[in-house]
């Protein structure tokens, strides 16, 4: 039996974050943005009381991409979005699971955003931070690691929110599960990137030495075309195997812009390269576009949802539309990316490939980013976009104490090479072995006395005022 918990205390915190360079996705570049921290207190039946943390950024116009809404607003729905899991999930007061508190919150945490505007997506935000603080707590309170607890699952995950699996896939999938010692990075090739010569994405003090690389599009499929055959013109000069994803962040219209895209790829020579080391296609429509638009004859390149991955039902809906892949990514929630990989481990043993990939917005230095890859290793995510030591200096706005308290205790995944404590890639991959430690790939945490408390949003100030 998984243990259960009282919650008593839920605190968020958020320290900002500068970025090194801009950070150009769909139609929106980033400079700056705060980072959330989560604090939480629980109660281990039997155990006595345990604290847990959890971070990531608070990123604009991703999860909410409305034009009518400026980045700042967008911001304030993820802190809307937080406040409301926080109110519902204080509200539960006895001893459950942790997957009981999830499973009995989500839902209400969708309605009451949806009343408010906030859409599916960003609504999950809330219960996905602290979600992961819980879990973190649980593992420290029965002082054992993320691996081990989640092959026992610890955190009681059953199939009441994936109706098209039983209980026993799930429990299966977890105690097979053999975390990978070292998982590829992906680098991220944002629009504003550099692509020739010095800084490119050949030179190799840019790229880290990785062999995978996640190409963002416009949403043109003639600027793309052009832009990508330049691209594969610089990766082939690293004279050694490489492979690369595309991601359109949603900024392709409809169907007819994305087949104009794969016709290039198919028949242009300048775009051989590429085409002929490319995995996927990540989220290449709007959302609600998705939905309604089966790939028909272009689902032979292979696609991935990752915006359109705003339930629990999304992957099931993706696979009738032709997509074979959704994205893990734990700011959109652990619990699903664990459902997801159980489902394509059971569809692809019917035959037919199915997969989850690990991609990057919102991981930085510390916890996010040991988070997230430890998620990633256990579900078998074998090379993942990596993009907070690229467009960050290190870590960034962080104190140095507490740096170096990460390097310390993370000593593979951390080094100083002369220009202060930076992610440690290894031949083009992270190295997994220090997360398996008690709690959740961490062994120490923030320092809560440098970190400010988040920001009221503006709608909730106003309804104060």
């Amino acid at each position: 039996m998984a243990p259960r918990l009282k919650l008593r205390d839920i605190a968020f915190f958020e320290r900002p974050v500068h970025f090194a360079r801009p950070f150009r996705f769909g139609a929106i570049t980033i400079n700056a943005t705060p980072q959330l921290f989560v604090r939480v207190e629980i109660e281990v039946e039997g155990r006595g009381v345990a604290v847990g943390a959890s971070a990531e950024l608070l990123v604009p116009k991703w999860f909410d991409k409305r034009s009518e809404l400026s980045p700042a607003q967008t911001v304030d729905d993820l802190r809307r979005a937080l406040e409301i899991a926080r109110g519902l999930y204080l509200a539960r007061t006895g001893f459950q699971t942790a997957f009981d508190l999830h499973a009995s919150c989500i839902g209400a945490q969708i309605a009451t955003c949806a009343k408010k505007n906030i859409p599916a997506l960003a609504a999950a935000y809330g219960p996905a931070e602290i979600d992961k603080a819980i879990l973190d707590a649980l593992l420290r309170g029965v002082e054992t690691s993320f691996f081990e607890g989640m092959a026992g699952n610890i955190a009681g995950i059953d199939a009441r929110l994936s109706p098209d699996l039983k209980d026993a896939d799930l429990t299966t999938f977890l105690a097979s599960r053999k975390p990978l010692p070292r998982v590829a990075v992906r680098h991220t090739v944002g629009l504003d990137d550099q692509v020739e010569g010095e800084g490119g994405v050949a030179d190799t003090r840019e790229n880290a030495g990785a062999n995978y690389f996640k190409l963002k599009l416009s949403g043109d499929p003639m600027a793309d075309a052009a832009r990508l055959a330049r691209i594969g013109k610089e990766l082939d000069t690293l004279g050694r195997d490489y492979k690369v994803t595309l991601d359109a962040n949603e900024q392709y219209a409809d169907i007819a812009a994305l087949q104009a895209l794969i016709g290039r790829l198919d028949r242009e020579p300048a775009l051989r390269s590429i085409a002929s080391c490319l995995l996927y296609v990540e989220q290449p429509m709007p959302r609600d576009i998705t939905r309604q638009s089966p790939l028909g004859s272009l689902a032979a390149r292979g696609f991935i949802i990752d915006e359109a991955d705003d339930s629990y039902d999304a992957f099931p809906a993706a696979r009738a539309l032709g997509y074979h892949g959704i994205s893990s990514k734990s700011c959109k929630g652990l619990y699903k990316s664990i459902v997801n990989a159980t489902r394509a481990a059971k569809w692809s043993a019917e035959g037919e490939k199915f997969f989850v990939t690990g991609e990057d917005l919102t991981c930085q230095a510390g916890l996010a980013v040991q988070q997230d890859l430890a998620l990633g290793a256990f579900i078998g995510v074998a090379h993942a976009e990596r993009n907070g030591h690229h467009y960050v200096d290190g870590f960034g706005d962080t104190p140095t104490t507490e740096a170096q308290a990460f390097a310390a205790a993370h000593p593979d995944l951390y080094a100083d090479a002369g220009q202060g404590i930076r992610l440690s890639i290894h031949n083009g991959d992270l190295l997994t072995g220090s997360l398996n430690t008690v709690g959740f790939a961490t062994s120490v945490h923030p320092d809560w006395s440098a970190l400010r408390p988040l920001e009221q949003p503006k709608s909730l100030q106003e309804q104060t005022a």
